[in-house]
């Protein structure tokens, strides 16, 4: 096979592309804007002062990489269901934009205890459920660097997706399954209406960004398949 003949990249849709890019961006204002909010003009938490500022971050990061792990799911069941290459492409990225969350939110979970809590870390089940849950995923992710065929990487990385899913129900619903120091999921009814509007703010720019994220990190899964895809048979 001749080296001019390697197949490359997908060229890029220019209208897919400004449009992701313009998603971004607009999440990156509105992530601006909503921290500057939740500095500045929100009022302190009733019980935490001022540490539960950092809830407007931290709750956002793990809403959207609970959404983040759910998409790759889907997609994971959508590959072995059709065999479409285009849905590993999107558990690839979804598995590695949701791990990126994953670590953020357990970051931002240690910052926010040291105050509250007088530790950096207590194995409350949340807590724990959380850090299994980024542990299952970066396995999934070395599973698939592991393996050098295409179609059985897809195979395999959609098996193991499934079965790291498996943790997002018991990380969701941990604090009503099991004593924790986490108070049960709040309500716009339990909050004041300046701190809804700003974490609600927060959570769309988390969401703008990571399906930015995704978008990219798709277009780049794809341009690997094809580097790594055997080249069609020549016919003589």
């Amino acid at each position: 096979m001749r080296a001019d003949s390697v197949p490359g990249p997908p060229a890029a849709d220019g209208r897919w592309s400004n449009a992701e890019h313009a998603l971004g961006a607009f999440g990156v204002f509105l992530l601006v804007a909503g921290n500057y909010l939740g500095l500045f003009v929100a009022p302190p938490e009733r019980m935490m002062g001022e540490v539960g500022r950092i809830l407007y971050v931290h709750v956002p990061a793990a809403w959207l990489a609970l959404v983040t792990f759910t998409i790759g799911f889907g997609a994971a069941i959508g590959h072995l269901s059709t065999g479409k290459r285009s849905f590993d492409h999107v558990t690839e990225a979804t598995t590695e934009v949701g791990i990126l969350l994953n670590a953020l939110l357990l970051v931002l979970g240690s910052i926010f205890a040291r105050p509250t809590w007088g530790v950096w870390w207590n194995w409350d089940p949340r807590l724990t459920a959380s850090a299994i849950m980024l542990l299952t995923y970066v396995g999934v992710s070395l599973l698939r660097s592991a393996v050098r065929d295409p179609e059985r990487r897809a195979t395999w990385t959609s098996v193991a997706t499934i079965l790291a899913y498996v943790n997002i129900p018991v990380t969701y619903f941990s604090v009503k399954w099991f004593r924790s120091l986490h108070q049960i999921q709040s309500s716009p009814e339990t909050m004041n209406d300046t701190m809804v509007a700003i974490l609600r703010t927060n959570a769309f720019a988390f969401l703008f960004i990571t399906l930015w994220f995704i978008a990219w990190r798709r277009r780049l899964a794809a341009a690997r398949d094809r580097l790594d895809s055997p080249p069609p048979l020549e016919i003589a």
